[in-house]
């Protein structure tokens, strides 16, 4: 094989391309065969495995580039768990761990448009590999990659029973069917196209109203993200169902394209972000299920989720945007939860792995065993705590990749003193720059590492403030 004249870089969470562009073939088979031979360096000693699982999406010839995987990972001389159908992302790093592997690759592209393709590594711990094992890979992209003398063989497995086995230990099922079959609770689901179809009903073996079931690779010309503007078929069947049905209890569950994010939409077709899910997670597991642990959150998190932290004696860690960051935390802390803005939650009790089923069945049994629809209960939590807040965020395209180094330069050289009219009072650099501003909201600027994109964030009093204060984030972005 030839040395890779394009380095590839890694993001938060894998290596992403456009098909056919970026993401090819020769290119996958080059970056599975190091992936392989950096796992097995880095976690033989803890597994005496030599074994790593494949695992894919439903994605444009997902199966075609997971055979390619395989057959890379083979040639360089290691065994092959080949999953037999598409399955979420967790799925297959809950594999790795259940099954004492050296780690799984995994064919995705998470939440990005049908265009794209990608690779996730993930570790014999069952999560994402940590920053190192990812620059080790790239490090190695450079030199001639090699063969080895003696090629691997292939076994197939289902990814599937094991990981609903292993969810339904963790949750009360039996009193979230019962709330269903009493129609007390009316579950929907969007699986936006993607892994999680049919997941939830597989675990609850109950009637799920899912939408989006099918498989579409263009997804619907968007993109599998559990955001508002590509969930309008989702907020519409909610509150058409609303008008001719009474159900006490009504909860809308969205996945991304790889099932390892979430978000949901109350019983009024209002979309309700992790921002909100996750201080009623915490407050749910700790209250109910008398969970213990540190919580941790992302630097893009809402200010509640420490407030929430607080009312439960529970210590908070911050760490930079991406959750490997939040799995290595795992790894070396007991930790309850953690979370990050754009949906991806864990749990120290099970692996150190975003699972947004896991999720989904957390948030359910909350619902049902506090009897509040999801806004109530956030309602709730923001008058018992005295934080009054909403929170949005802008992904802004930008033209070019020097556009972005000099405004980025900018931010660097001249730091922000004032924002929409109010004094800044502090910047976190953890990751990006987080201004904090002199009413108490703040505003998030931070840069994509591997496109030529703007993230903004923003929390605020109320919704309006929001987006003034995003919209004066864009036009100085715009105007430098």
């Amino acid at each position: 094989m030839a040395v890779l004249s394009n380095p590839i870089k890694f993001g938060t969470d894998g290596w992403r391309g456009v098909i056919a562009e970026e993401f090819t073939f020769e290119r996958l088979a080059l970056v599975a065969n190091v992936a392989a031979k950096v796992l097995y360096k880095t976690y033989s000693s803890y597994t005496n495995s030599r074994t790593i699982i494949i695992g894919y999406d439903r994605r444009f010839m997902a199966e075609e580039f997971a055979r390619v995987v395989a057959k890379a990972v083979i040639r360089a001389g290691f065994d092959v768990l080949f999953s037999e159908s598409y399955a979420p992302t967790p799925a297959f790093s809950w594999a790795a761990k259940d099954l004492k592997a050296l780690g799984a690759l995994v064919v995705t592209a998470s939440h990005n448009p049908g265009t794209y393709l990608g690779l996730k590594v993930k570790s014999a711990f069952g999560g994402s590999v940590p920053p190192e094992v990812t620059k080790e890979i790239e490090k190695l992209l450079l030199t001639e990659v090699t063969f080895a003398d003696n090629v691997g063989g292939e076994k197939s497995f289902d990814p599937w029973p094991s990981y609903c086995q292993e969810l339904a230990s963790k949750v009360d099922l039996e009193e979230i069917k019962k709330a269903i079959s009493s129609h007390n609770l009316t579950i929907f689901v969007d699986a936006m196209h993607g892994a999680a179809a049919g997941g939830l009903a597989r675990l609850l073996g109950a009637e799920i109203k899912e939408i989006n079931s099918e498989r579409d690779p263009l997804f619907e010309n968007g993109a599998p993200e559990p955001l508002p503007k590509y969930l309008s078929k989702l907020f519409t069947v909610i509150k058409e169902y609303q008008k001719v049905n009474n159900c006490s209890l009504t909860v809308g569950l969205v996945f991304d394209g790889d099932c390892d994010r979430i978000a949901a939409v109350d019983e009024q077709g209002n979309f309700l972000s992790s921002q909100i899910l996750i201080p009623i997670l915490i407050d749910h597991l700790t209250l109910r299920r008398k969970f213990t642990g540190e919580i941790v959150k992302t630097v893009s998190g809402s200010d509640l989720i420490p407030l929430v932290a607080k009312l439960h004696n529970l210590s908070l860690h911050e760490t930079a945007v991406g959750y490997k960051y939040i799995a290595d935390r795992m790894l070396d802390t007991e930790v309850l939860l953690g979370g990050e803005e754009s949906g991806g939650i864990g749990y120290g009790s099970h692996i150190p792995e975003r699972d947004a089923l896991l999720s989904a069945l957390y948030v359910l049994e909350a619902v049902v065993e506090s009897q509040l629809n999801l806004s109530d209960y956030y309602r709730y939590l923001q008058e018992k705590t005295n934080f009054l807040s909403d929170y949005d965020r802008i992904d802004l395209p930008l033209a070019s990749m020097e556009v972005r180094n000099k405004l980025l330069a900018q931010l660097q050289s001249q730091p922000l003193t004032e924002i929409n009219g109010k004094k800044v009072t502090d910047c976190n650099k953890i990751d990006g720059y987080k201004f904090r501003l002199a009413d108490h909201s703040w505003l998030m600027i931070r840069f994509s590492g591997t496109e030529p994109v703007l993230r903004l964030y923003c929390e605020a009093a109320n919704m309006t403030e929001v987006h003034q204060t995003l919209n004066w984030a864009k036009n100085w972005a715009e105007s430098t």
